[in-house]
């Protein structure tokens, strides 16, 4: 499910059982995340699919990357794995305007 930017931190900040997911490459990672994300790399492919595997279904996911593209592809392939929960940030991280760390 795509949500607009304050959607998307709106509902965050709410979501006692939220998980912040970016889909970014270690190279964009130095560009700063979002305070909590857990990184997985969506180009790895097979071992994103992988990676996906091994969380944990019942949590709601709030996943993001550069612009809403990628993002928007693993929120389909979540649900796909049975991910009842994955919201993707329109606009991705570039439109980001909350806060930042790592920058």
């Amino acid at each position: 499910m795509n949500l607009s930017q304050e959607e998307w931190e709106e509902q965050l900040e709410q979501d006692d059982n939220a998980f912040i997911l970016d889909v970014r490459t270690e190279e964009e990672l130095e560009e700063g995340y979002i305070p909590g994300a857990t990184n997985i790399d969506f180009y790895l492919g097979a071992e994103f699919a992988e990676k996906l595997q091994t969380l944990d279904k019942s949590k709601n996911y709030y996943v993001y990357c550069r612009s809403g593209n990628r993002s928007g592809q693993a929120c389909a392939i979540m649900n796909s794995m049975g991910f009842k929960n994955a919201y993707n940030l329109e606009g991705g991280f570039m439109n980001w305007d909350g806060e930042i760390e790592g920058e």
